[in-house]
């Protein structure tokens, strides 16, 4: 049987060296290029069964952000802020111009930055599952996030995250101090309401009906961004750049693993 990172082999990959960093990514395809972003602890590989239906009609660039598969952590901490500085700099590399970008969870968290933080890089963004501010989550969701430690390390293997990692990370060993950072970065505190507000290009948000965050929120997001305060008229002209889509019967742990995904975030990601 096939390892998660021998299926859907990228056409080409590489590295960017960013802030002292090596950042791993890898294309699939060819077309209008489309940044895909993935959860904490996982990787590019674990989503190459997505990157290939997205390439069918675009040029897909998967990246393993710092400390997670194929790019080996530096002495920095993980924030969003520094890891949206690193994809900036993917985005120059590969001279993309402006790519839309996808992300889910903490790539979420890191697509929303990179759109804050370099807005002329950033032509689409779509947010899987992703919180504007800490205090979106539900409170038993920071209260797990308090137990993501180092230690937890040996009750993991089974998982296809520490598997992908033993197979693939320049030092696999360094699996429980990405546990210790990740656990650090998302006890952290944050609310990037006022930046979120002032986004000018066009947003998805896409979450399940089920997920981490409650649908108040979930609203408030999309109101942030422009959408939900009007109605929008026989015409449409109402419509504002911002969209929303909840997907039944999902969580914030399957969400991005649902065969929707591509079928909600293509049609918005295809309109000029």
């Amino acid at each position: 049987m096939s390892s998660a990172h021998e299926t859907h082999a990228p056409a080409k990959s590489g590295y960017v060296s960013t802030n002292g960093l090596q950042l791993y990514y890898e294309v699939h395809g060819t077309g209008q290029p489309l940044i895909v972003l993935h959860g904490g602890l996982r990787t590019a590989a674990l989503l190459r069964g997505l990157s290939a239906r997205l390439a069918e009609k675009r040029q897909v660039i998967g990246v393993d952000l710092q400390a997670h598969g194929r790019t080996g952590d530096i002495d920095r901490p993980l924030r969003y802020e520094l890891m949206a500085d690193d994809i900036a700099a993917l985005i120059a590399h590969l001279q993309l111009g402006k790519a839309d970008v996808l992300g889910y969870s903490l790539g979420g968290g890191v697509a929303l930055r990179t759109a804050i933080q370099h807005p002329n890089l950033v032509r689409k963004l779509a947010l899987v599952s992703t919180a504007f501010s800490q205090k979106g989550w539900f409170p038993e969701v920071p209260a797990g996030m308090k137990g993501l430690k180092g230690s937890i390390a040996v009750h993991m293997p089974p998982s296809p995250e520490y598997q992908t990692h033993a197979e693939i990370a320049p030092q696999p060993e360094n699996f429980p101090k990405l546990l210790d950072k990740m656990g650090e970065m998302l006890a952290r505190d944050y609310d990037w309401s006022e930046a979120v507000a002032a986004l000018q290009m066009p947003v998805m948000l896409v979450y399940g009906d089920n997920d981490s965050l409650s649908t108040a929120y979930i609203a408030r997001f999309f109101e942030l961004l422009g959408g939900g305060k009007k109605d929008a008229g026989w015409d449409g002209s109402g419509i504002s750049n911002a969209r929303l889509a909840i997907l039944p019967g999902l969580t914030h742990y399957n969400v991005f693993e649902s065969p929707w995904i591509v079928e909600t975030v293509e049609p918005f990601l295809g309109r000029d």
